[in-house]
């Protein structure tokens, strides 16, 4: 299975809208995007062009114009950026990324914090030590 390639913060801006509106014209991301971020038609045609280029998107003619679709789910995409920045940033570890944040300025919410345990408690029954432990 191919993987997705590196996208900047720019370009997830653009891939945001085509997956909010699905396979969509460059219209549609040029007008989502003129306002918030005040881009030009032609710079959202270059980042458009970019993530073709890199596989991120795939187009279709439809007549004069093209139909712009992801390549890759959402879910894909933020796993492999997830993955890449633990393994740059904490050296694959995933205890020192979780440290950072729960002693970080910006403090975890109750609800951050039970959802966390709750993925924990879901990870410890999936892995081959969790099944020797009581829940």
């Amino acid at each position: 299975m191919k993987t997705p390639p590196r996208i900047s913060e720019s370009e997830w801006d653009v891939m945001k809208i085509i997956w909010r509106d699905g396979p969509c014209q460059a219209q549609v991301v040029i007008d989502a995007l003129s306002g918030p971020n005040e881009w030009s038609p032609s710079t959202v045609k270059t980042l458009l062009n970019r993530l073709l280029r890199k596989g991120a998107l795939t187009h279709a003619k439809t007549g004069k114009s093209y139909v712009y679709a992801a390549a890759f789910s959402e879910t894909q995409c933020r796993a492999d950026a997830a993955e890449s920045f633990v393994g740059r940033v904490f050296d694959g570890a995933l205890s020192p990324l979780l440290a950072h944040f729960a002693g970080s300025r910006k403090k975890l919410r109750k609800e951050d914090i039970a959802e966390l345990e709750n993925l924990l408690r879901a990870s410890k029954k999936k892995s081959p030590a969790g099944r020797h432990t009581n829940p």
